[in-house]
């Protein structure tokens, strides 16, 4: 935890037209968080968890494994020796992964990394931000950086993702830490090179040295020049400010603010009355204050909500998650396809949602986001319903960026890469857990539905 008080915030969304087939769609969210909690961590929070009806205070479903059978036809006696667990590939126990990858180094030279700068707030905007307003931003009291950047949605071979136009030797000290590090990756995004994050790579199987069809303004195939993950949640690509304006992506209509030490809220109002009317300005952390009293862990890297929550309840209730977990083990057999929500083919976090949706609760569409949707709670305390969080990404250890569904007697519901179905496995604890989220629907809304400003 960075200063013992600063962890992840919940997601905020800025919408505003760009013209035709494209939309700037900025999803900031907190990158910088501490390692994983040990799987026996609890919280002050969840000591006194009651069961629900249905379920044994060891989170052994009654009503809801009966359910699990009956959906997903299985004889109990062979249910669930027949599933294997299999977590995303670069969670696997054993498995080396080179922490960033990158095609040969390229001609353009990049200052090196000075010192990093962690991400804490970002000013977004329609069009251009102008020199000066970064410049008065970087004068503010606690204000360490301000690098104005592009930022904008975009189409590529056929989907959307959200990505950055950036000055490489200028804007990598605000990136994940074994990103900013890598010298080739951001020489290869100044010589025209397109970095893509390293989950989204590896669950497309997009090679280094590969092309990918962009349709912006003017219609490109770029080479992928590097695979690591930038840590602001959503972005899923980095290209040069030459390359992003070629795109049609909206020059320097964004600012990354780096705060560490400052009292966010004041700053953020400081900067807002600064602002133009197409702006507005989202927190990229949670910051807890001193004295305050958090019922959660705040190890690093860990799931859970970050501030008190109980003004944020109630949690979610029997009917709720019998009618979320029915909704799940119905899509159990269908594909996994990155990025897609349903309802014939999900990625992990499209199937938490698309499920939570027809028990009538709102949530967050990305992991990380869904891991601040309600208090982390112990193991032993694990209930049906209950989401279990996971470290995935080698290029960002600390990133949460895979979740799965508690269905009780140690089984856990995913969709966990492609080439794989939504399947139903023996849930693990082990190397890369983040821990375990117990959902409260309020809280989760309001993640999901932050405004901007």
């Amino acid at each position: 935890m960075r200063d013992g008080a600063r962890r992840l915030g919940p997601v905020l969304w800025v919408v505003a037209a760009l013209g035709v087939g494209t939309a700037f769609i900025v999803r900031p969210a907190g990158s910088h968080v501490p390692d994983a909690p040990s799987p026996s961590a609890g919280s002050a929070a969840s000591a006194s968890r009651p069961a629900p009806s249905g379920t044994t205070a060891s989170g052994t479903a009654v009503s809801d494994t009966a359910l699990a059978r009956a959906l997903l036809g299985k004889n109990g006696s062979k249910w669930p020796s027949s599933y294997s667990v299999r977590l995303p590939a670069s969670a696997r126990k054993g498995q080396t992964v080179p922490a960033i990858h990158t095609v040969a180094d390229q001609t353009p030279a990049v200052a090196p990394l000075s010192k990093l700068r962690p991400a804490d707030l970002l000013v977004v905007a329609q069009g251009t931000l102008s020199s000066g307003l970064t410049e008065k931003i970087r004068r503010l009291r606690g204000v360490a950086a301000a690098q104005r950047v592009d930022a904008g949605a975009i189409k590529m071979n056929g989907q959307f993702i959200q990505m950055l136009g950036v000055v490489p030797s200028k804007f990598r000290a605000f990136a994940a830490r074994p990103t900013a590090r890598s010298t080739a990756l951001w020489r290869s995004v100044a010589g025209g090179d397109i970095a893509i994050s390293y989950l989204m790579g590896h669950e497309e199987r997009l090679r280094l040295g590969s092309k990918v069809h962009v349709a912006g303004a003017k219609p490109e195939d770029l080479r992928v020049g590097g695979l690591g993950t930038v840590g602001i949640s959503g972005v899923d690509a980095v290209v040069s400010e030459s390359v992003a304006a070629s795109l049609g992506i909206p020059s320097d209509n964004a600012v990354v603010v780096s705060a560490p030490h400052a009292d966010l809220a004041r700053l953020m109002h400081k900067i807002k009355r600064m602002l133009p009317r197409h702006a507005a300005i989202a927190q990229l952390v949670a910051q807890i204050k001193p004295g305050q009293v958090v019922q959660q862990i705040t190890t690093g890297g860990a799931a859970g909500a970050t501030s008190p929550v109980s003004g944020d309840g109630p949690a979610i209730t029997p009917a709720q998650v019998h009618a979320f977990l029915k909704a799940a083990l119905s899509r159990v057999g269908l594909p996994y396809v990155w990025g897609a929500a349903g309802p014939r083919s999900f990625d992990c976090s499209g199937l938490v949602q698309w499920s939570m949706r027809q028990a009538g609760i709102t949530m967050p569409r990305v992991a990380v986001d869904q891991a601040t949707t309600g208090p982390q709670i112990p193991i032993s305390d694990l209930q049906p319903g209950d989401l279990l969080f996971y470290h995935t990404d080698p290029t960002a250890p600390t990133y949460i960026s895979h979740v799965a569904i508690f269905l009780g007697n140690g089984l856990m519901e995913q969709a966990p890469e492609p080439g794989m179905d939504v399947q139903v496995v023996k849930a693990v604890f082990g190397a890369g857990f983040a821990g375990a989220v117990e959902v409260y629907p309020e809280l989760a809304a309001s993640v999901a539905g932050n405004p901007a400003g």
